[in-house]
């Protein structure tokens, strides 16, 4: 780095006195230079992306603990053929889930401290191995306070040196006679996850299908390092959050249609009953039997008259939606979707479907809240529901509590280490180039786009921008959902009502953009990331959103390794059509893989019988030499940080700050 001039310090003297608060004297700044420019040659930090998880809770749990089976690898590399397979596969699980290992362990072991001796020593080594990426003070600030100083010991000493040998075993084997081995295995064993994976990123969809999305978020919230890239169903929660009834119809409708209300009613608090009690009373006599769950286990989990009682709720609230969504799309022709106006369309005394001149058998013709003439006006019982379902969501205290997560460590897009994150879609026309996206008369593409997105969802809840602003805000949060120019869809139509009551399924086709045949291309890909200034020798756009159907061949690495979509059914609902259970990509210091996982069975299975996910990992890319923190986003801060303090040092040394001593 070139040498510092006294004219470049007197032009950043007010920021230096500034940073001379925190680094009061020469040894302060000169001690911090000496930490960064070591933290700078510390291997790269392993990042876990995972996408579209659905609610699938348990699955999302398991690969966080064993972080697509980077423990796993760790644990071989350790331990290589020194232990069998079983034992490796219990010291696995026993770090997956040491409270529910333990218990099992107790009750067939007879001699528990032997086990525990053994057991110690070897998450011992497991720590010692994920800790050496660290500084000693980022793995201190990791460590429980109970265990700290112990834990410390344990790691910083070696078990080579005689003297330390006997050292170890006394700590050890103390922690076992004053009965904390319990305590201590835990500690060690949620310390070695919480270090072996250094970032997380879900690129979209944690919302809907699955039966735990709620805790799914409380796991995020308290995760020690992540962000979030919004999915679609990401942003219809948080258009529901905001106070939008055409997306709590929608959240509410995905809730029935898959057999899952555990999200809304136990986890959100979410007052279904006026909902209940009104389709009971409104179709009563209508069997509803095109509104039955989606998902077979759902028929498992619900008795008889349970299931009766959903699909009568999910008729209520779909004819609800499409009379909302009409309501939007009315105050905004801007948005061009007069063509989802789809009740006008029915012929009540016929019951036929008719559209562009040709006509539709209908699956459904009973509409007893539907008036002919003004189809899309609620009736009083209607409007006095959807009042109290508002109320219910905008006074969900755990709702508030995950929405402000999601806006605090969320975004439409991210970049990061070389990567471009984004959900869904970039809107391109037909020749690649961008998509000009028309937003109150102004037109945006590109990251342009997504940014200014990224403002309207945000404007929408936070109810900032005055008042004809945040109506519009609050309106585009829906169109975010099923918008023909949202990067989040993409489509030509959201095809809901056709899907429910027209047999003839040409109507159902959904037409995707241009995006999705283009992002094969590597010159498209190149753009697009020229676009969001994404640089370095590896690039990659990271998606979701669009399951990738291995069963059919298809392959989640398109453009020649430029893009990766790593959407391969975490939700169970896809796994029939992907004929996997999805993808996860793993980024550390010795380059990228990507995983693909079966189908996972329970945590049960996995705690008795150490039954792990089975995944096979593809080396995408593999580095000839390690990737360094001075490699990445992070190390490039901390050089203009170094930078920062050099300077600081020189005005010390010059006097044109004087040292706080």
């Amino acid at each position: 780095m070139n040498p510092i001039s006294l004219e470049a310090i007197a032009g950043d003297l007010r920021y230096l006195q500034l940073l001379s608060r925190s680094f009061p004297t020469i040894a302060d700044a000169s001690t911090e230079i000496i930490n960064l420019e070591a933290i700078l040659n510390l291997p790269k930090g392993t990042e876990h992306f995972l996408t579209d998880i659905h609610g699938e809770y348990e699955a999302f749990q398991h690969v966080l603990k064993n972080a697509s089976g980077a423990v796993k690898r760790k644990v071989n590399e350790i331990f290589g053929n020194t232990l069998r397979e079983s034992e490796k596969k219990e010291i696995c699980t026993l770090i997956y889930y040491p409270e529910e290992k333990l218990q099992l362990v107790k009750a067939r072991e007879k001699d528990l401290d032997d086990w525990y001796l053994i057991t110690l020593n070897q998450l011992v080594k497991v720590c010692q191995n994920v800790s050496s990426k660290y500084t000693r003070s980022k793995v201190r600030k990791s460590l429980p306070a109970e265990f700290s100083y112990i834990i410390q010991e344990l790691l910083h000493e070696s078990t080579v040196e005689p003297n330390k040998h006997a050292y170890i075993n006394v700590v050890i084997s103390t922690i076992i006679s004053t009965k904390r081995a319990d305590d201590f295995i835990i500690a060690m064993c949620n310390l070695i996850q919480r270090l072996t994976i250094d970032s997380l990123h879900i690129v979209g969809d944690i919302f809907d299908r699955g039966p735990g999305a709620h805790i799914i978020m409380d796991t995020l919230c308290n995760y020690h390092n992540f962000d979030i890239q919004w999915g679609n169903h990401d942003i219809l929660w948080m258009g529901a959050a905001s106070g939008n009834t055409s997306c709590m119809a929608n959240v509410i409708r995905m809730s029935m249609r898959y057999g899952n209300l555990a999200t809304l009613e136990d986890g959100y608090g979410i007052n279904l009953l006026p909902l209940a009690t009104f389709a009971m009373d409104t179709y009563a006599d209508d069997p509803c039997t095109i509104f039955a769950p989606k998902m077979n286990f759902a028929d498992a989990t619900y008795n008889e008259k349970t299931l009766r009682l959903i699909m009568q709720m999910h008729k209520a609230i779909t004819v609800i939606q499409f009379k909302l969504e009409a309501d939007i799309i009315n105050r905004r022709p801007e948005f061009n979707m007069g063509n989802r106006k789809l009740l006008e369309k029915i012929d009540f005394e016929r019951g036929v479907f008719v559209y562009e001149g040709k006509e539709y058998e209908m699956r459904d013709t009973y509409f007893p809240t539907i008036d002919p003439a003004d189809p899309y006006r609620l009736t009083e019982e209607e409007r006095e529901l959807v009042d109290k379902i508002q109320y219910s969501f905008m006074n969900s205290e755990k709702l508030k509590k995950h929405m402000r997560c999601l806006f605090t460590y969320g975004g439409m897009y991210l970049v990061c280490n070389s990567n471009l994150l984004y959900h869904a879609s970039m809107p391109l026309n037909a020749d690649g180039s961008f998509k000009h996206v028309t937003i109150r008369g102004k037109e945006y593409w590109g990251k342009k786009l997504l940014d200014k997105i990224d403002q309207l969802i945000r404007t929408a809840y936070f109810d900032e921008g005055g008042e004809e602003e945040q109506q519009f805000a609050m309106d585009y949060i829906w169109y975010m959902w099923c918008g023909p120019d949202a990067p989040s869809f993409d489509k030509d139509k959201m095809a809901t009502f056709e899907r429910y009551f027209i047999a003839d399924k040409s109507l159902h086709k959904e037409t995707k953009g241009y995006y999705y045949t283009l992002r094969d291309e590597e010159e498209v890909c190149d753009r697009i990331l020229k676009e969001f200034e994404v640089s370095g020798l590896h690039t990659h756009i990271i998606n979701g959103h669009v399951p990738v159907k291995t069963i059919k061949g298809e392959q989640p690495m398109k453009a020649g390794g430029k893009l990766l979509v790593i959407d391969g059914g975490f939700s169970k609902a896809y796994q029939p059509e992907t004929g996997i259970a999805g993808y996860t990509l793993v980024y550390h210091s010795h380059g990228m893989q990507l995983v693909q996982h079966e189908p996972f069975q329970s945590a049960q299975e996995a705690i008795e019988e150490g039954q792990d996910i089975k995944s096979t990992t593809f080396v995408i890319e593999f580095n000839s030499q390690r990737m360094m923190v001075k490699d990445t986003d992070k190390g490039q801060e901390l050089v203009t940080q170094i930078h920062d303090l050099k300077k600081l040092l020189v005005a010390y040394r010059t006097g044109l700050i004087k040292e706080k001593v």
